[in-house]
């Protein structure tokens, strides 16, 4: 069955997460995306523990069990952008690719010498993609930072948390993925779109920072209508509203997602306290936020569960990532899948999230070796098996990395 970017070559030169899963999306869609690593150890996350078994005959850099969540349906090449060379290669791969995704700083690749400008002569219609935290102009362009920093200088960590208690980090990576990887995909797509229509390719800049304000579109909106500044624990749908909240139950948490009055109204009759209809946006702490936390604290999490199957009142219980993915929900959705990873054997992994009817994404190659298509990738670009050699002899280009020894892990 045909995947809808069969015809679509992504060069991708990022490490790590964000533009990892960005191009993950992107492969399972059929996207044919190759890995540009390094001649050293490649991808920072092929080293990140744990690790699939224990098989010393195993390159280590695809046992990872992060990295092989990343990276299945992609292919993986080495080269040395340091050397001519490598650089030359690179430029030679961009001619017939359509994407080029990285996640250096700006300016590393110009100062290489294959950045925008050099790599749109040799394919003026390429679509560049830099995922950065900051973006390629304004004041932090040159600074690092991860997904904690970010949150914090957009004002979505500030806003996280309960009243008066420290902000609080949340257990998915935010900036990294849906304010980097998910805005990259959309704007590879959009920008692939336009190069096909009008043969011109360009600049994808995305910033982590960027991208994850965004989801404060709402506060954002309510902040530039009133003029009034949300507070940490204070906003409607982050735990100012005591029917829009978690609470604790007797043997765990449940969400309480009451949000709309019909909802609200059918947990306050079940629970034989309709007096506590009219207090339905009452602020925590109040007397009837406590009255409420009582009435979820007699009842486990089963129970609570029972409760909503049969009142339909928007109560569910919070899961442990465990529980979570040996779901029903999860099984159904097909949201935890397992393929066959060489020498490993079969590998769990969550599935893809969108859901098409007439062209689905699938799994059709396990994640690479490090190196593990260099000869194949470069022979296909024209080089001769003579010049791959030659580049491999000069340390331009390497072929597979079957190290089975454990690598230090740099984030």
């Amino acid at each position: 069955m045909s995947r809808p970017l069969d015809d679509v070559r992504i060069l991708d030169l990022t490490r790590l997460l964000p533009g990892g899963f960005c191009t993950l999306l992107l492969a399972d869609l059929g996207a044919d995306v190759i890995k540009v690593e390094d001649t050293g150890q490649g991808d920072y996350v092929r080293w990140a523990p744990p690790y699939y078994g224990d098989d010393e005959q195993t390159p280590l850099g695809t046992r990872s069990a992060i990295y092989l969540s990343l990276n299945r349906n992609k292919r993986s090449i080495r080269l040395d952008l340091k050397q001519e060379g490598g650089r030359q290669a690179l430029i030679k791969l961009a001619e017939t690719a359509d994407v080029l995704v990285e996640s250096f700083r700006p300016g590393v690749l110009d100062k290489l010498g294959v950045g925008y400008d050099v790599l749109r002569q040799a394919n003026p219609a390429l679509v560049y993609c830099p995922i950065t935290g900051y973006g390629q102009d304004g004041p932090n362009r040159d600074r690092a930072g991860h997904d904690m920093n970010y949150l914090g200088l957009n004002g979505v960590l500030g806003l996280t948390g309960e009243a008066g208690g420290p902000p609080i980090q949340s257990g998915a990576q935010i900036a990294d993925l849906g304010g980097g990887a998910l805005m990259a995909a959309v704007g590879i797509l959009a920008a692939l779109q336009e190069a096909r229509r009008s043969g011109k390719g360009q600049m994808v800049d995305i910033s982590m920072t960027d991208g994850s304000l965004a989801w404060l579109a709402m506060e954002a909106g309510r902040y530039f209508g009133s003029g009034e500044v949300p507070q940490r624990g204070n906003i409607m749908l982050s735990g100012g509203i005591v029917c829009y909240r978690p609470y604790e139950a007797a043997d765990g948490w449940v969400t309480c997602g009451a949000l709309e009055p019909k909802f609200w109204a059918r947990f306050c009759k079940a629970v034989d306290r309709e007096d506590l209809i009219e207090h339905q946006f009452a602020k925590p702490g109040s007397d009837s936020h406590r009255q409420v936390e009582e009435i979820f604290r007699a009842r486990t999490r089963q129970a609570w569960k029972a409760f909503n199957d049969q009142h339909d009142a928007m109560i569910e219980p919070v899961l442990d990532l465990d529980e979570a993915l040996e779901s029903e929900l999860a099984r159904e959705r097909e949201m935890v899948i397992s393929y066959e990873q060489p020498a490993l054997g079969e590998v769990r992994q969550l599935g893809f999230p969108i859901k098409l009817s007439q062209t689905p994404a699938s799994i059709e190659r396990p994640a690479p070796a490090l190196g593990e298509h260099t000869m194949e990738v470069l022979r296909n670009a024209g080089y001769s098996a003579e010049e791959v050699a030659a580049l491999e002899e000069r340390g331009a280009a390497r072929g597979p990395n079957l190290e089975t020894k454990q690598e230090p892990f740099l984030a």
